[in-house]
């Protein structure tokens, strides 16, 4: 166990800010651009293992938070600076830490402009990532959700695609309307209850009336940020003019931030108006599903193509979060570390051949297998997660959606189930394309991927791969935060205080 009076979380927290001071004050001294890499990357990945020993130092298997840290911030207002972290939070850092520092290294040296700033944009990022998870105060929740808008507002409006003000702006708005309503909501908690505390609004009785109109206010931010149909428009348009990093972290990232929203605010502190809305969210899902998965058959942008699979994908996670079953609980949870490293690499690996292409159009693709079949397998084992094929990840967390669906509708375990089958069509026609059949005029020139490109995607494919074979690890810490997380829904709804 580690020391228990060292501030741990806000090291972790505010490492990459302070990296992101390094860099500007290197900046200000015309520092070389390899030094200035050489720091944004050991800065991620500095953070990434300090997120590994606070895992292994940490006892989660009781489901309590770890590393708290309560220090008065506002005292005129009685709000505190509180943080910490239980088994599910830490593995959303994990993920966090990880995917930030291998798509630093995958895109870093594909910057030609503006790379102080684009380093620094990035470092700020994380910080605003890993304090959002780590959070246990509303309004300091709030801080670091929406904070998390700032740095990705810079990182496509600069160095994304030619549309990328009209889409930057879209998905700016779009957020920042949702955000604003859960802002409106917590001051209404707050003065009800005299604190922003989210363990001290666990233990609170909400008014149903109330409860209504302020689980709504979250859920518009939450829905938003996830996102699930029909709060979905911004993230095709933000995809597809992204550069590569900010695809990662959007897809890999930032919309696991509202099924974490959910998972810790609406559900447990407003139990009574999440089991009252859950018909609501399953309809959502279900056209989250099956809508984006249609749409997925017919675009002709790859990017665009993801980004619509992503939406289908987070339909399966707030599905299996409003099921209030233990496997539909833990298997959306499941399904947002998994959906994060899959979508992650897919995105990677199609940054990667648009870098030798310059184009994401599907048809201009083909038979790239036969010009560079380890990246092909690569990119196979990715799409096979992304399908729910037995043996990845993918797999384990619609499973066990589908378990915790079924015991609640058939009906609904039964759209999920049409949705896997139209997962597993467009993805594999998707690979078909691009990858197999007659060599592409293009395609013959590709060059071959360097070694760092390939070891980014395999140590992706490693994780995908090894917790579909071995979930217990992952499941077994979920578990102790899932249980207390249903426990309070089940005590304050059926049996009172």
């Amino acid at each position: 166990m580690l020391c228990s009076s060292f501030p741990w979380l806000t090291s972790l927290i505010f490492l990459p800010m302070a990296g992101a001071f390094l860099l500007a004050l290197l900046q200000s001294r015309k520092v070389c651009r390899k030094n200035i890499s050489y720091v944004a990357v050991a800065t991620s990945g500095v953070t990434f293992l300090y997120a590994v020993i606070l895992f292994f130092g940490g006892d989660f298997s009781s489901g309590s938070f770890q590393f708290m840290e309560n220090r008065v911030w506002i005292p005129s207002l009685r709000i505190d600076y509180s943080i910490g972290v239980d088994g599910v939070a830490i593995l959303f850092v994990l993920l966090s830490t990880f995917l930030s520092f291998l798509a630093l290294c995958a895109s870093i040296n594909k910057v030609t402009r503006w790379l102080e700033a684009y380093c620094i944009s990035f470092l700020v990022l994380e910080t605003f990532i890993l304090g959002t998870f780590c959070a246990m105060d509303l309004f300091l929740f709030y801080i670091f959700f929406e904070g998390v808008l700032v740095p990705m507002f810079f990182i496509i409006g600069i160095w994304g695609g030619k549309n990328r003000i009209y889409a930057n702006w879209k998905f700016f708005l779009y957020t920042l309307f949702g955000s604003l309503m859960m802002l409106i909501g917590i001051i209404y908690l707050y003065l009800i209850f005299g604190t922003s505390s989210i363990q001290q609004l666990y233990e609170q009785r909400i008014a149903l009336d109330k409860q209504w109109w302020l689980w709504l206010a979250f859920f518009f931010s939450f829905a938003i940020k996830l996102p699930i149909f029909p709060f979905h428009t911004w993230l095709p348009d933000a995809h597809v003019e992204a550069p590569m990093a900010g695809s990662i972290l959007l897809a890999g990232i930032l919309l696991k931030m509202g099924g974490y929203g959910f998972f810790r605010i609406s559900i447990p502190i407003f139990p009574e108006a999440s089991l009252y809305f859950s018909t609501l969210v399953f309809i959502l899902s279900c056209f989250s599903v099956i809508y984006a998965s249609m749409v997925a058959f017919v675009q002709k942008d790859i990017k665009k193509l993801i980004a619509y699979s992503s939406v289908a994908h987070m339909g399966f996670a707030s599905a299996g979060l409003f099921t209030f079953t233990t496997y539909g609980v833990q298997g959306a949870l499941f399904q947002m570390i998994s959906h994060g490293l899959i979508s992650a690499a897919i995105f990677m690996g199609i940054g990667f051949l648009y870098d030798r292409m310059q184009t994401r159009e599907i048809d201009a693709y083909g038979g790239v297998a036969k010009v560079v079949p380890v990246f092909s397998v690569l990119m196979m084992i990715f799409i096979l997660g992304s399908i729910g094929f037995p043996g990845t990840s993918g797999f384990v967390g619609e499973f066990l959606v589908l378990l915790g669906a079924y015991k609640i509708s058939i009906f609904l375990s039964f759209v999920l189930g049409v949705g896997i089958i139209l997962s597993a069509a467009y993805g594999l026609l998707f690979y078909r394309k691009i990858f197999l059949g007659t060599v592409g005029g293009n395609c013959r020139s590709l060059k071959s991927f360097t070694y760092t490109e390939k070891v980014l995607l395999i140590t992706i494919a490693f994780f995908v791969v090894g917790i579909g074979i071995f979930p217990q690890k992952v499941l077994d810490l979920t578990a102790p935060s899932v249980e207390r997380i249903l426990d309070k829904v089940t005590r304050k709804t059926i049996k009172g205080f």
